[in-house]
């Protein structure tokens, strides 16, 4: 069984990007981008919702088009649009299911790229069995929560800390 990684960069205060997608004050190089780029490799799997899939667009996605080529990726969205060669799966029904099937069937861990509202309703789900942070000593004020203002109480350990270059600290922890 593969767990499902929620791997994402968060401000100070908790948000995941700030009003309107904003993620300018987040780091875009240095040592935290090198191992979250390394950490990219050790997925098979990429699960994302709607608003996250269509945000790569105003950098040059195209509709269908994987945003991760050394991973498969799934939408989960009744909404989303997409063309009938895409390179990406929809998962519209059925949602912990389709999760539970690739948890028991793919061969490295999945990696929940996001957003908020996903990730708080997989954590409410009890689908989410890593969380990995990258967090930023920014403090935005508004967007999107890190688990899209769900008030699910969860329990972790904490396995893993390490200090980055600008005060950026990654955190890993076990959901329990």
């Amino acid at each position: 069984m593969q767990p499902l990684i929620y791997d994402v960069a968060v401000s100070a205060d908790g948000f995941i990007s700030g009003i309107k997608g904003d993620i300018s004050l987040f780091p875009h190089q240095g040592s935290i981008v090198d191992d979250y780029i390394a950490r990219l490799s050790i997925y098979s799997h990429c699960i994302m919702g709607r608003n996250t899939y269509e945000f790569g667009y105003q950098y040059g996605l195209e509709a269908g088009q994987n945003p991760y080529p050394s991973m498969q990726s799934l939408v989960v969205s009744s909404s989303v649009k997409l063309p009938s060669n895409s390179d990406v799966k929809q998962i519209s029904s059925n949602i912990l299911t389709e999760i539970d099937k690739l948890k028991a069937n793919c061969s490295a861990p999945i990696y929940l790229c996001g957003g908020g509202e996903l990730a708080g309703w997989l954590l409410a789900n009890n689908a989410i069995d890593k969380l990995r942070l990258k967090r930023a000593p920014i403090l935005l004020g508004y967007g999107v929560q890190l688990f899209g203002g769900n008030g699910t109480r969860i329990s972790a350990n904490l396995t893993d800390t390490k200090i980055h270059d600008n005060g950026i600290i990654y955190q890993e922890f076990d959901i329990l």
